[in-house]
C-alpha cells in the first residue's frame, strides 16, 4: 500500500531493481546482435554498468528488507518485448542497428527518468547517501545515452543508405 512518500520511493526502487535485472538478461542478446563494432562496446559496457546498477539498488533496498520483492518493471518488460520484434526481424543489419540504438535509447531514458525521481525522493526524504549513488547512476545512465547518440549519427546515415540501394 503507497501511504507515505517513503512507500512510492521503495516501490520506485524495486521496479527499477527489477527492470535492471531484466535489462542484465536483454543486453548480450542485443550486443550479439548488433553488426557495428562500436556499438557492440557500448552494448557491453552498458552491461557491465547495469551489473553495478543492479547492485547499488540492492544495497539501497537491503536495509528496508526490500531487495527481492517480487516485482515486476513492467514498463521495462514491454521496451524489451518490443525490441526483440526487431531482434527478430530479417532485416538489413545497419538498418538493425539503428531499431537497436533506438530500442536502447528508449530504455535509457525510461531509467533516467526512474532514477532522477527515486533521487529527488531520497532528496525529500533525506537518504543523503542514496540519493548520492542514485545521482551517480543517472549520470552514468546519462552518458550512456549521449554514447548511443554519438553512434547513431553514423548509423542512422548507413541504415538510410540502405532505402536508396
Amino acid at each position: 500500500m503507497l501511504n507515505t512518500l517513503q512507500d512510492l520511493y521503495l516501490e520506485a526502487l524495486r521496479d527499477l531493481y527489477d527492470a535492471e535485472q531484466q535489462l542484465l538478461k536483454a543486453l548480450p542478446v542485443m550486443e550479439k546482435s548488433a553488426e557495428d563494432e562500436s556499438l557492440k562496446i557500448v552494448l557491453g559496457d552498458h552491461l557491465r554498468q547495469t551489473e553495478i546498477h543492479a547492485e547499488r539498488l540492492a544495497c539501497i533496498l537491503e536495509p528496508f528488507g526490500e531487495q527481492d520483492s517480487g516485482r515486476v518493471s513492467k514498463a521495462m518488460k514491454s521496451l524489451i518485448a518490443e525490441g526483440g520484434q526487431y531482434l527478430a526481424a530479417e532485416i538489413d543489419p545497419m538498418v538493425k542497428d539503428a531499431a537497436l540504438i533506438a530500442i536502447v535509447q528508449r530504455v535509457e531514458h525510461y531509467e533516467i527518468a526512474c532514477y532522477g525521481t527515486v533521487r529527488t525522493f531520497a532528496e525529500l526524504l533525506g537518504f543523503t547517501r542514496a540519493a548520492g549513488i542514485l545521482q551517480q547512476t543517472l549520470s552514468e545512465e546519462a552518458g550512456t545515452d549521449e554514447r548511443l547518440t554519438e553512434i547513431a549519427r553514423t548509423i542512422n546515415v548507413e541504415a538510410l543508405a540502405c532505402d536508396r540501394a
